[in-house]
């Protein structure tokens, strides 16, 4: 019964990790938005922010973090309940878009990057990024396609774990320094602290799970995937 709590809380936290990366992809994207629209006449948390472009790496640094935030939940055998969970991310997504399409005059193509802080609208990104959380967590199930091509990424990516490795820490600093830099300048002029808090939290959650994954080598310890073959030499 212990182990199978422990095997829970461990994929409720391997989507939480995939759902925190998702949060900083989406308030980066946001900022990266208005900062090349309003570009050169807004410089995003200046002085303590360089430069605004600095955001791309604190993006990379988000991107980096899924795939072995995933691994850490697709190593467990938790099974399912009624239907694979990607189903149920889908079923969010869904509801998640009508909501936003009735209860709100943002569009949804745009619901990440229009400066909008109503409760409706947040509820609604919420909820569309914990769908999709749910979906890229349980991604290789949804076909033997999808699964086949995932796989041959993961090849390409062995061949260059070195490289991803020595990045994600590069990135996670960054993402840490535009956290403080976000942090700092808000304590200063002490404007927009709500919205500015779910960027601030979600950098520093990434920048701190990406100093993780490096202390645990999780992109060293990547792994080719089998072929089919070896997997029906283990099953025999």
């Amino acid at each position: 019964m212990a182990n199978n709590v422990g095997t829970i809380f461990k994929k409720i936290f391997s989507m939480a990790l995939i759902f925190n990366s998702l949060i900083s992809i989406a308030t980066v994207a946001g900022i990266l938005y208005g900062y090349y629209n309003a570009y050169p006449y807004w410089q995003p948390y200046y002085p303590f922010l360089i430069d605004g472009n600095l955001f791309w790496l604190a993006l990379a640094a988000a991107v980096i973090n899924i795939f072995p935030g995933a691994a850490i939940g697709r190593a467990l055998h938790t099974g399912r309940f009624l239907f694979h969970h990607y189903v149920y991310g889908f079923l969010v997504m869904v509801i998640s878009s009508v909501f936003i399409l009735v209860f709100t005059s943002v569009p949804l193509l745009n619901l990440f990057l229009v400066d909008n802080s109503t409760v409706s609208v947040n509820a609604g990104r919420v909820f569309m990024l914990a769908g999709l959380a749910m979906f890229l967590d349980d991604l290789p199930d949804v076909s033997k396609r999808i699964e086949s091509s995932l796989n041959w990424v993961k090849t390409k990516v062995c061949q260059m774990k070195m490289v991803l490795h020595i990045s994600q820490l590069l990135t996670g600093i960054f993402a840490l320094y535009c956290s403080l830099s976000i942090l700092l300048s808000t304590i200063q002029y002490n404007v927009r602290a709500l919205p500015n808090s779910f960027v601030i939290g979600s950098l520093f959650i990434t920048s701190i799970t990406s100093f993780a994954l490096v202390k645990r080598k999780a992109w060293l310890n990547i792994t080719p995937p089998q072929s089919d073959t070896a997997k029906l030499k283990l099953s025999v």
